[in-house]
């Protein structure tokens, strides 16, 4: 299901299986060019939750996270 939101920003919602799995939402799956096979990463902040960011940006994001003081 997708959440009316501003513009260029999204929400969906997922359901959590037995094994722990989720299915990313078709709509997303297109937005981010995520294709069957590809590895993503889940990044958790105890505070501020979970987030998984574009996979072209992973550079960007693992910047700013081990650099962070």
């Amino acid at each position: 299901m997708i959440v009316k939101s501003p513009e260029g920003k999204y929400a969906w919602t997922v359901t959590v299986g037995t094994k722990g799995q989720i299915v990313l939402p078709k709509e997303a799956r297109d937005l981010y060019d995520i294709k069957p096979g590809d590895t993503l990463i889940i990044l958790g902040n105890t505070e501020k939750g979970m987030a998984i960011p574009p996979k072209n940006h992973f550079s960007d994001f693992f910047g700013k996270v081990f650099n962070q003081k």
